[in-house]
């Protein structure tokens, strides 16, 4: 019974903020951004978007992807990070 409490559905992290602990960084909630998952149904990346939101139409979509191993804890109402500079890629789509 104890592993129940444990299960995080993603209807309810994607309300979570994204904060990065290494730089202190706020990355918007889980639903402003995306994952890469594998063939396997292992996460693997976040994407951050740097726009703001998903709809916006007018600008170059700019993303941060930071490996899912970044990832120290999801707690009551974040996602924890600890990435460094040098693991986050930047890309333009």
């Amino acid at each position: 019974m104890g592993e129940e409490n444990k299960i995080k559905y993603l209807s309810d992290i994607e309300r979570y903020e994204l904060i990065n602990v290494n730089d202190g960084e706020k990355y918007d909630y889980l639903l402003n951004n995306d994952l890469i998952i594998d063939d396997d149904g292992n996460f693997k990346y976040l994407i951050v978007n740097l726009n703001g939101g998903k709809f916006n139409i007018f600008s170059s979509k700019d993303f941060l992807e930071i490996p899912w191993s970044c990832v120290k804890k999801i707690g009551a109402k974040t996602i924890i990070l600890d990435a460094e500079e040098d693991v986050i890629k930047k890309v333009k789509l």
